[in-house]
């Protein structure tokens, strides 16, 4: 049983019991238990109820329970027995840590008594943890030369037990070479070094294997071990050796960046640094240098530039390998480059024409081309081309030329400027193409017409425009250029009402603006139109029209014209009828006026302007409509008389006024007496009658007038007959020359088809003229009309274009016709000739020219005598145009045309043109034209000593160790001579010095290099660097030379470990840094140089933890946090770290941490007990929950304060140690707050403080304290009469805040407003739900609404109630049927009579039935509809206002009176409805309709017989006189069918009749047809080319003329005018058939 210890002191006793006493007596005593950790669980802790003096069998009921703090729970009570036992695995290392005592203390509670005991209990420690290491293998390098005595740090054990049982001592295992030294640190932490005590050999043992021990000091011993593995490193004695001296590789040109060419490899027999080599280049040509890459690292040799064959084929480089302590060795590699496809052609243009006329023949020669490709072989042969869709083609002439000339005559208009792309495509594979642009222009010529931009223009302009007010602007466009395309603007000739166009507008010829002349009228025209024509500038001319429409918009200049009322023929007033039942609105009449103007000016508004009673009738505004403002009354008299202004819309208004007179009565029977001085005189004709008689009398004149002129026609018919028969016409008085001639006919190459009409009077001529073809087939085409004159009299003077100049009329008609091709003849032109010369004189060259020059030659300077040399004349150069052309990036050479000397144009630089090339050769092309020639020319470039040695770089700087043997070589950068032959390097020179000799050598290909080779040893304390001077020489004269220095750093051997500046640091840090934060910076130092001096730091023999905690830069020796620091874990820390320097030598240094406390835990709170829910009507006081709270900070930030929140009826008090009590401080009020959210709040006094808060839901219970409320004061509900027995009417809901029992309601029902029966023999209400049922079915006649009082009750004790008062409605359904108010009958019952005017349009408004039905809602919706009318057409009803109006105008075949039968009808479900007569006469004037009135039998059969006779003979006299017209027209046109005449006339243009042409006219049978039409009254002559028919079969090749018949009357009277020559109708068909 574990001891159990009371530790109550007499000095402290009786402040406890005072405390005690205070807090209700919480905490009674102290209870401690000791046992040691790692005890199975269920052991026996100690006897709980006996050490707190509770009674066993009392523990349950009081509620005794362990309470933890929330920490994990160790230990168990039982009820049982009272004894405390181990619940959990009990730890010590994981509990408490490094701490010496470890101590766990809980609370006992009492529930009953809130009573609390505490309980200590403390864990010691036992041997259950062995030593450990962090690592399970330490790695240590150490160099063969350390001298003894070193010492080395080794990782250190850990023991988490304590005292005896922690880490006690450490051992080695037996070795000759190491021991182990064991030391105490600063805490008492024992850890161990390991010194070296004899020396190291490399090649006797190169590693050790150790193994450290570290025991503890328990019972039994436990121990832990790590092994260490020693390597020994190696010195520097060996130089790096390469698998090959000579690499040999090809490879392919223009392989892509990053290429692996070779990979050249060295090995070193050393160790470690001493074994790492690194590559660089020896010897290498500058242009090799921008294109390889050697990875120093890897050997790789990378391509990194472009590699090109034509540059340079063969490439030659040194490589050299240097370890890392600066031994080194070279090799030589030598590398080929194969020819790839790589270089595109190149396209040179010799001549080039810039443009070209748009009919240029096909072979016109546009440019010379020569092409050239760098590549060899295949890869150098080349093929040119052009895309296929131009017309051009490429033709080859010899080499490497090309010709560029046409296949076909460009058009300038489908394509102005051609660009040819020229594509010319080696041979290789993958083939690559070179593409050159030509800019070729074609020059216009003028064949196309302007082109409007519209098919049609319009434009608007207003009426009264001012004079030269701009119209429109017409644009047309002409794709010529230059004059072709200047495009002139006129309007061609046309009347406007018998007045010239010209008058009325006129045109810009220049920009096509159209101006206005005269002011425009509306009224007069509403559009004018007229065709524009565009003429280009061309030579001919050519033109095109479009049509322009002008539309005049309308000014307000018309005032209004009333229609209706129109006033009787006798002058009268006419007269309407007012009802003196009328109500307001009602519509009396209406006033109907239109504007002759359009748009807003016809917009028409209505104004009343005078009445007899002006308060009595309105007038629409827009509509016209005259209604009544009010209801008549007595005192209004019985004729009303109104005049009513109607006015348009237009700036400014005109207006015009109507007088309306208004009969007020309720029947036209009732005012008949009143009316007599109203009255109408006796009925007049009809004016339909007046129309029919005026009508038959037209059409009889109209017959009677067409008969008259037909037999004039028929007589004047006659009299030309007899003219034709007489012979009095002749030919004599026209000369020979002014006829056809037909000997001619075989100079004609092309074929015409010709139709001519011509009158004798004619004053003008008509020629159409087909479109002629240069080709052998013809082409039907449209023919072209050209104005020519046709018709000259005797005298006429006529110049050599065929044009009349002055006309003087005689007896005779000449005819004369002039036939020329308007087509460009079909000829070669000059440029044909050029490629036939070209291929004639283009030969093969007929010899080569040499010439040798030095490189360096001033411009200008004089190469030979190119001329001379070719045997060309001097004074011909320039016609011949002598070049020299070279394919080179640069011209380097030109040639004068006044003598023929070639001379030097630019800078020639043989190293740069041809590299090392030894023989630098220039090819040029001589080219003379006129003929074209081409001659070889060769000039060879001599090499000048202008480049004296150089190496690639300004200094070599070498690294050689001080332990380097003499021997040793080193390899120079070598130097570059861009120079060739004895120009080139010779020699290199060292300058003197005691260390160092120059070795000079030679390569296979004859180039020389030098090596430095080592003469006596170094020493880097006597001398640390050496500078020489190395001297390159070449064996020009003068002799050139190049220096390079040579700088040469000793590197010093690995003596000397480093060293820190404190054997222990002591720092202080406050826990909670942020990451990253520095702790301190360790400085250790090393007295060798270079790598050997290079430190880098690190942690040794730290626990992974530690490791997590913090980190070391191994650059610098920062020492930073790596996480967070926490001081409740660990309060110090001890760190170890290590120095190393590049060669492996170590040195140790220890860090002390300790930690401050920070307060960064805020505190926790735990809940011990909680009372829930509580009764609303608990009294102040009461208590509510028990917590515990504490921190785990020290000092000041672990004491803790606790509060509420928020304001609520409650507060907390401390009750012990760490205890709090909350307890309620005011009343509670379920209903208001049924629950609450008590946060509760502990804060520490750290700074700044930290706080933690929980929340404890409170629930609070009810008690009856709320009546039943109804969601609404009142209720209403709508229920339709008839509504079946027991149907639920409505639900009321009442609600009560109280919960269950409480809340649980009942209805009923209290009292109602109807007082007849009881209530329930009307309604009842279901107690549980509310719903409110009808017992008998409501009537809405009987009464239309009553009120009910419904209580609600809940079911508390006592119970509490509400009352809500129910008003129901009841619904009307559809049981009445309309009633019609108006129009109504008279006494007798007999329907009464509305006036309808004559001129009524459709939609005009008879009258309004206007009814009403005693039902509501849609069961009083009313709609109208007509039954029954004597004519259904005329008029139409509308379905929800009633109104009748008429559906078209009235005809004079309808009656005058008509009846209508309306039906009125409701939307109730059955409908009900009611039906009305209306008696409608159609009248201008009650003067007119009251005979309709008055006598209702009135007979009007003779009226229509004599319509109707008189339409009768209208219809037979219109009959006769077509009739009349038709067969006239046919008799005529028969008759005309077969006259030649008629032929002139036809659709068909060509000739059908006679020869026709032969199949094979291109054999030499050449057609022509005239076709010749004169007319002795025509105003025109015509004359129309025809094209050839090809259908026709020629019969006869010989010439022939048929029918060619002229006659022609003289007329021996000089005094003669034409008016006395009968008319000439004459039509000749010519048709002439050549054979050549």
């Amino acid at each position: 049983m574990a001891d159990k210890e009371r530790s109550w002191d007499c000095k402290i006793r009786v402040p406890l019991f005072f405390i005690i006493v205070t807090f209700w007596g919480t905490i009674s005593g102290q209870i401690r238990y000791s046992i040691p950790e790692e005890m199975q669980k269920g052991s026996f802790v100690g006897d709980t109820a006996k050490d707190l003096g509770l009674d066993l069998k009392e523990l349950s009921d009081r509620g005794v329970r362990i309470i933890s703090r929330g920490m994990k729970q160790y230990f168990a009570l039982s009820l049982n027995n009272g004894h405390l036992y181990i619940s959990e695995r009990i730890d010590r290392e994981q509990i408490c840590g490094r701490i010496e005592k470890c101590v766990l203390n809980f609370e006992i509670l009492v529930q009953d008594k809130v009573k609390l005991f505490a309980v200590e209990v403390e864990i010691t420690d036992i041997n259950d943890n062995a030593p450990s290491f962090p690592v399970e293998e330490l790695e240590l390098k150490i160099t063969e030369t350390t001298g003894k005595g070193e010492h080395f740090l080794l990782p250190e054990a850990r023991d988490p037990d304590k005292g005896l049982n922690s880490l006690q001592s450490y051992q080695i295992s037996k070795n000759k070479h190491f021991f182990l030294d064991v030391q105490t640190g600063v805490d008492g932490g024992k850890y161990a070094e390991l010194v070296l005590e004899k020396l190291l050999d490399r090649e006797e043992e190169k590693i050790h294997q150790l193994i450290l021990t570290a025991a503890d000091g328990g019972d039994p011993v436990k121990s832990g071990t790590v092994k260490i593995r020693v390597i020994v490193m190696d010195v520097n004695d060996n130089a790096p050796v390469f698998s090959q001296s000579v690499y040999k590789v090809a490879i392919m040109e223009n392989v892509p960046v990053g290429f692996l060419v070779l990979t050249v490899n060295a090995t070193d027999q050393d160790e470690g640094i001493n074994s790492e080599v690194t590559y660089s280049f020896r010897k290498i040509e500058d242009k090799a240098a921008h294109i390889f890459q050697l990875d120093s690292g890897t050997g790789e040799i990378l391509v990194v530039g472009n590699l090109d064959f034509e540059d340079s084929e063969i490439h030659e480089m040194e490589v050299q390998a240097q370890d890392g302590s600066g031994l080194s060795s070279r090799a030589k590699i030598l590398l080929r480059v194969i020819d790839a496809n790589d270089n595109a052609p190149q396209i040179t243009v010799t001549s080039l024409r810039r443009g070209i006329i748009e009919d240029s023949p096909p072979e016109t020669v546009i440019a010379l081309i020569n092409v050239q490709d760098r590549d060899s072989g295949v890869n150098g042969e080349i093929t040119c081309s052009i895309p296929d869709n131009l017309p051009f083609r490429l033709q080859k002439s010899f080499d490497n030329y090309y010709s560029l000339e046409t296949s076909r005559a460009p058009d300038r208009e489908q394509i102005s400027d051609y660009n040819i792309t020229i594509t010319a495509t080696d041979q290789g594979t993958p083939p690559i193409a070179t593409t050159t642009f030509l800019l070729l222009k074609i020059l216009d010529k003028n064949d196309n017409p302007p082109i409007f931009s519209q098919t049609t223009y319009a434009s608007y302009i207003l009426e009264n425009n001012p004079k030269g007010a701009s119209l429109i602007v017409v644009k047309a466009n002409d794709p010529d250029w230059g004059e072709n395309a200047r495009v002139t603007y006129s309007v061609t000739d046309g009347q406007i009402q018998e007045a010239p166009l010209s008058s009325y507008i006129s045109i810009n010829s220049e920009t096509g603006a159209l101006y206005a002349l005269r002011s425009f009228d509306y009224e007069q025209f509403r559009e004018i139109r007229f065709q524009v024509q565009a003429q280009d500038g061309g030579s001919p001319p050519l033109s095109r029209n479009v049509s322009v429409t002008l539309f005049i918009l309308d000014q307000n200049d018309n005032t209004p014209h009333i229609l209706h009322p129109s006033f009787p023929t006798d002058g009268s007033t006419g007269v309407e009828l007012a009802p003196r039942s009328s109500e307001p609105g009602y519509l009396v009449t209406k006033v109907v006026a239109v504007d002759a103007d359009s748009g807003q000016n016809a917009w028409l508004s209505y104004q009343l302007l005078k009445a007899t009673e002006p308060g009595l009738f309105s007038v629409g505004l827009h509509s016209g409509e005259i209604r009544t403002a009010r209801y008549f009354v007595d005192r209004d008299a019985l004729k009303q008389s109104l005049v009513v202004l109607v006015k348009d819309n237009g700036q400014p208004p005109l207006s015009a006024t109507v007088t309306v007179t208004v009969v007020v009565a309720d029947s036209i029977p009732e005012i008949l007496s009143d009316l007599s001085s109203l009255s109408a005189p006796a009925d007049p004709q009809s004016s339909l009658t007046l129309y029919l008689v005026i009508a038959v009398a037209s059409v009889s004149c109209l017959f009677f007038t067409f008969i008259i002129v037909l037999l004039a026609l028929r007589l004047r018919r006659w009299r030309n007959s007899q003219l034709f028969d007489s012979s009095s016409v002749t030919f004599s008085g026209v000369p020979v020359s002014q006829f056809v001639g037909l000997d001619g006919v075989r100079a004609f190459l092309h074929s015409y088809s010709h139709e001519v009409s011509l009158t004798t009077d004619s004053r003008k001529s008509q020629w159409k003229f087909p479109s002629g073809s240069c080709s052998n087939n013809l082409i039907g085409q449209h023919p072209s009309e050209k104005s020519g004159s046709l018709l000259i009299a005797e005298d006429s003077n006529i110049n050599k274009e065929g044009q009349v100049i002055s006309q003087k009329f005689s007896r005779a008609v000449v005819i004369r016709m002039e036939l020329q091709c308007r087509e460009k003849p079909c000829g070669f032109r000059w440029q044909v000739l050029f490629p036939l010369l070209f291929f004639l004189l283009c030969g093969a060259v007929s010899e080569q020219v040499y010439y040798s020059i030095l490189e360096e030659m001033g411009k200008g300077s004089l190469v030979g005598n190119l001329a001379k040399d070719l045997g060309l004349n001097i004074k011909e150069l320039q016609h011949r145009k002598l070049r020299v052309v070279s394919t080179a990036k640069k011209q380097y050479f030109r040639v004068s045309t006044e003598n023929g000397n070639v001379y030097v144009n630019d800078r020639i630089d043989r190293e740069e043109m041809c590299g090392k090339t030894l023989l630098c050769v220039l090819n040029l092309e001589a080219v003379v034209e006129n003929p074209l020639n081409i001659f070889h020319v060769n000039v060879a470039i001599k090499d000048i000593n202008d480049n004296a040695p150089g190496f690639g770089k300004n200094s070599v700087d070498l690294e050689i160790s001080e332990s380097t043997l003499p021997g040793a070589t080193f390899p120079l950068g070598n130097a570059l001579d861009s120079d060739v032959g004895n120009n080139s390097l010779q020699n290199y020179e060292l300058s003197s010095n005691q260390y160092f000799i120059l070795t000079v050598k030679e390569n296979k290909d004859g180039n020389k290099y030098a090596e430095l080779e080592l003469e006596k040893l170094l020493d880097r304390e006597k001398q640390s660097s050496h500078l020489l001077i190395l001297t390159a020489v070449d064996g020009g004269d003068p002799v050139r030379t190049g220096t390079v220095q040579i700088r040469i750093n000793v590197t010093d051997a690995n003596d000397n470990p480093p060293t820190f500046t404190e054997k222990v640091y002591k720092i202080r840090l406050r826990e909670n840094l942020p990451k990253g934060s520095l702790v301190l910076q360790v400085k250790a130092t090393d007295m060798d140089e270079g790598f050997n001096a290079q430190i880098t730091y690190s942690f040794s023999n730290i626990p992974d933890s530690v490791r997590q905690l913090f980190s070391v830069d191994p650059g610098n020796g920062s020492i930073t946090t790596r996480g967070i620091i926490d001081y409740e874990e660990a309060n110090s820390y001890v760190l170890s770290v290590e120095a190393k320097d590049g060669g492996g030598l170590v040195g140790h240094s220890k860090i002390e941490v300790d930690i401050t406390d920070e307060n960064d835990n805020s505190p926790k709170l735990t809940l011990t007990s909680v009372y829930s829910p509580i009764p609303e009507d608990s009294l102040p006081g009461t208590v509510i929950a028990l917590m515990n709270v504490y921190d785990k900070d020290a000092g000041e930030n672990g004491k803790i304060n606790c509060r509420i929140k928020e304001e609520s009826p409650f507060k907390i008090i401390s009750s012990s140690k760490n205890y709090y009590k909350l307890l309620s401080d005011s009343t509670l009020d379920r209903e208001r707050t049924p629950e609450y959210n008590i946060t509760i709040t502990a804060t520490d006094k750290g700074s700044p403080p930290l706080s933690t808060q929980k929340t404890i839901l409170l629930q609070i219970s009810d008690i009856n304290d709320n009546a039943p409320v109804f969601q609404k004061p009142s209720y209403t509900t709508y229920v339709p009469e008839n509504n079946p027995s027991g149907a639920s009417i409505f639900s009321v809901a009442a609600s009560d805040r109280d919960l269950d029992r409480n809340a649980r309601l009942t209805y009923s029902i209290l009292s109602s407003n109807l007082q007849e029966l009881p209530l329930s023999s009307y309604i009842s209400i279901n107690s549980q739900t509310g719903a409110i049922y009808a017992q008998r079915s409501f009537d809405y006649e009987q009464f239309r609404e009553f009120e009910v009082q419904v209580k609600a009750q809940d079911g508390g004790s006592p119970p509490l109630s509400s009352n809500v008062t129910v008003r129901v409605f009841i619904l009307d359904q559809n049981d009445n049927a309309p009633r019609i108010l108006y129009p109504s009958l008279g006494a007798d019952d007999s329907a009464l009579f509305e006036m309808v005017p004559r001129s009524a349009e459709a939609g005009y408004l008879v009258t309004k039935v206007v009814a009403v039905d005693a039902d509501s809602g849609h069961n009083a919706w009313l709609s109208y509809h007509l039954l029954r009318a004597t004519e259904p057409a005329l008029f139409s009803m509308g379905l929800h206002t009633g109104e009748i109006r008429t559906a078209r105008a009235f005809a004079d075949r309808d009656a005058v009176k008509h009846r209508l039968v309306t039906l009125v009808k409701d939307n109730g479900q059955p409908p009900l409805s009611a039906t009305v007569t209306l008696n409608l006469v159609f009248a201008e004037n009650f003067q007119e309709a009251l005979p309709e009135m008055s006598d209702q039998s009135g007979d009007s059969a003779p009226q229509s017989d004599l319509q109707f006779y008189l339409v009768l003979a209208l219809a037979l006299i219109s009959f006769l006189f077509l009739l009349t017209v038709t067969l006239a027209s046919v008799m005529k046109l028969r008759r005309s069918r077969n006259l030649p005449v008629l032929q002139c006339f036809g659709s068909d243009h060509y000739s059908k009749a006679g020869p026709g042409f032969p199949p094979n006219y291109c054999d030499g049978t050449l057609p022509y047809s005239y076709n010749l039409c004169l007319a002795a009254d025509s105003g025109r002559n015509y004359s129309n080319f025809l094209n050839p028919s090809r259908q026709s079969n020629v019969r006869d090749t010989t010439l022939s003329v048929e029918n060619s018949v002229m006659i022609f009357k003289e007329n021996h009277d000089p005094t003669s005018e034409k008016d006395n020559i009968p008319p000439v109708s004459l039509c000749i068909d010519v048709k002439i058939f050549a054979t050549v």
